[in-house]
Formats: structure tokens, C-alpha cells, sequence
């Protein structure tokens, strides 16, 4: 009776290899990345070619965050002002060039947001349908408030409560469009605001609570 064969031992001792790391592809020769080799040598016209290709990316989501179309054109111009003048420092990582153009115009955006005081648009009634209902004083204190003691108190938020309110009365952004501009999920933008809201209440005029 033949005897079963046993299966062959694999040696331990056998080098495995070593895993292969991902590494981003190399532009295509010509894709953006290869109009932005272009530019780094001097290139004029490549530029020209990415501001044709990005120019509508960039306005629309300026346009989308802030609402007011001459603002966006604005920014849209002066992200390619500045990607220009910094266009020799930029590298391949990996990521469309466009994702640079739209951080240049995010900043701005923030650096607007940060420097402008806002007039309040809305009926102070009208923000208060925004904010969180608290049922409690806090609520009726700001039922109660003007939109100058209510501009006033908002420069005394710490900088995190002062931007999420900017963003979410003062420009009537939603929930979604302030996380991102915050680089926050919504959970913690609406729990701001909730703190917000009450601190506000903290910081008006002592007439009004």
C-alpha cells in the first residue's frame, strides 16, 4: 500500500519581501502639474493655461461659501495674484494642482472673515431662529437685545466662538459650509454655537438680564 506523500516543508528561513509603499504617480507630461514646470522656468503662458483651467473652480467655491458674487470674483483674482508669486515654491504631492489654488482661496476667505466687522443683516429675531433654542433666559435676554449690543458683545467671544458665529449669523452660512470652512465636523460646530449662544447671553448689557 503506497504511503501518503506529506506535503513539502516550507522553510522559515525564506526571505519574504519587503511591502511595497504607495507612492504618487508622476505628473503626466501634460497634465497641470507639467503646466506648473512650465511656469517654474519662466513660462508665462503656462500660467495662463492653469488660470483658464482653475479660474472656474476657485469662483465658484468662494461664490458657494460667501454668497456675494463680486466678493468671489474678488478672491478669485487675488488667489492667482498670490498662487504667481508663489507658483517656484510649489511641489508634487500627489493632489491636482487645484487643491492649492482653493487652499490660497479658503485663507483669504478666513482673512476676510477675521478682519471685517460685519454689520448684522438680519432681524435680531431672525438670528435667534439660527441659534439653538435654550427655553431658558439665555433665550430671552437675545429676544431682547439690539444688533449693536449684540455686534459688541460677539468681538468678546474667544476667537473660535467669534469666527463660528461670523460664519453661521453674519453670513448666514449653514452648519455644513461653516464645518468645512473650520475644518470641524457639524457635531462640534452646532455645540459651539450652542456655547456661543449662551456666552453671548453672558456678555450683554447687565439691563438686559
Amino acid at each position: 500500500m503506497p504511503m501518503p506523500r506529506q506535503a513539502p516543508q516550507i522553510s522559515q528561513d525564506i526571505p519574504r519581501p519587503d511591502p511595497v509603499e504607495a507612492t504618487p504617480p508622476e505628473p503626466a507630461e501634460n497634465g497641470s502639474w507639467a503646466l506648473v514646470e512650465r511656469c517654474q522656468t519662466g513660462d508665462a503662458a503656462a500660467f495662463g493655461e492653469l488660470y483658464e483651467r482653475y479660474h472656474d473652480v476657485v469662483y465658484r467655491y468662494v461664490l458657494f461659501r460667501m454668497g456675494d458674487r463680486a466678493f468671489a470674483e474678488d478672491v478669485t483674482q487675488e488667489t492667482f495674484v498670490r498662487a504667481l508669486r508663489r507658483i517656484s515654491s510649489v511641489t508634487y504631492q500627489g493632489r491636482d494642482i487645484g487643491a492649492w489654488f482653493v487652499t490660497i482661496a479658503r485663507n483669504l476667505i478666513f482673512d476676510h472673515v477675521k478682519s471685517s466687522r460685519y454689520r448684522l443683516e438680519q432681524a435680531t429675531s431672525e438670528i435667534i431662529e439660527l441659534s439653538p433654542a435654550t427655553g431658558g433666559p439665555e433665550q430671552q435676554v437675545l429676544d431682547m437685545a439690539t444688533n449693536s449690543e449684540l455686534l459688541v458683545a460677539i468681538e468678546k467671544l474667544n476667537a473660535d466662538q467669534r469666527e463660528c458665529v461670523q460664519f453661521r449669523f453674519l453670513r448666514g452660512l449653514s452648519v455644513a459650509e461653516t464645518a468645512e470652512l473650520m475644518d470641524r465636523n457639524e457635531g462640534a460646530v452646532k455645540a459651539l454655537q450652542h456655547r456661543a449662544v449662551r456666552r453671548l447671553a453672558q456678555l450683554l448689557p447687565d439691563g438686559l438680564r
